[in-house]
């Protein structure tokens, strides 16, 4: 028989949840690593307003005053050709911000997860980056992305660092989105076909960023994109497709899209003609399944 006192002296014991900090949160990554975050997981998100990266300072401040086990860096100067001209800023937001960080977790004893991407390579080997390949950038975006990268290393070891590539979702401005009003608006379109990758939805980078967080074991450079590889104009055709089909284009548009060269299209940025990235140490090692990038746009346009 149970004592009445019984019940006032056990105590449920709850696993501590583990507190993830992300930089960048107005972003669409950051808004989905807010929508997508663990139950076993207490977020604590901050903007440039309340956490500039590129302010060693504040970065200090902050994460002295948070205290968080790991820290998920998504904030990023991404730009690509407006950086070309803005240089000071990319540098400061895409290499000097994740040096900041790198500096504060080695001293306060905070992992690190660091988002970077397929622009710091030049894309001339025309098969899939590994992890381990040489980095040679071909524009401001993808130096500062480099070097970013670089500081890490250099300061933390044992940080982790998440390429990725073609991120997108249906909010902020990405390719996905500007397709579907320029589909609404126009009957033709020149969309460039010598430009090879993968698209990414945010909603998955953001459950690989802690799936990784989450995996004690892991650490350096991992890649993460959906499966499957795509050129831009391969990628405007789904879109087209998948955006018809999910009552986001009138069934009765009808848009002819042309297949051009980046020739035909010239940017203040060069871009990687070929941009895939290997993703087998994820897989093996983190055990994070990736779907293929039709499948997973078709989802995100239904959704």
């Amino acid at each position: 028989m149970n004592h009445p006192w019984e019940s006032d002296c056990r105590q449920t014991v709850q696993a501590k949840k583990m507190k993830i900090l992300i930089t960048g949160k107005c972003g669409q990554l950051g808004q989905q690593l807010q929508q997508q975050a663990p139950a076993d997981v207490s977020l604590i998100a901050h903007g440039r307003d309340t956490l500039d990266i590129a302010n060693k300072e504040q970065v200090f401040t902050v994460l002295k005053q948070e205290q968080p086990d790991a820290v998920i860096n998504a904030a990023a100067y991404t730009a690509v050709d407006k950086a070309e001209s803005d240089v000071d800023l990319a540098y400061a937001i895409n290499a000097r911000g994740p040096e900041n960080l790198a500096l504060a977790c080695r001293e306060l004893g905070i992992r690190l997860i660091h988002v970077s991407t397929d622009y710091v390579f030049d894309g001339k080997q025309f098969y899939p980056y590994q992890p381990g390949d040489r980095r040679n950038p071909l524009g401001v975006y993808g130096e500062s992305k480099a070097r970013g990268e670089e500081a890490i290393e250099a300061i933390l070891p044992e940080a982790i660092i998440v390429r990725t590539a073609w991120v997108y979702d249906r909010t902020g401005r990405n390719f996905v989105n500007t397709m579907l009003r320029l589909m609404s608006e126009r009957d033709q379109l020149g969309v460039v076909t010598d430009q090879i990758g993968t698209p990414t939805w945010a909603g998955n980078l953001a459950k690989c960023l802690f799936a990784l967080a989450q995996n004690a074991d892991a650490k350096g450079i991992y890649h993460c994109t959906d499966a499957g590889t795509a050129s831009w104009y391969d990628f405007a055709i789904a879109i087209f497709d998948e955006g018809r089909a999910a009552g986001l284009i009138s069934p009765d548009k009808h848009v002819r899209i042309n297949p051009i060269a980046t020739s035909d299209y010239p940017t203040a940025a060069i871009r990687p003609s070929y941009s895939v990235l290997d993703k087998t140490r994820l897989t093996k090692e983190v055990g994070v399944e990736l779907s293929h990038w039709r499948r997973v746009l078709r989802m995100v346009l239904r959704s």
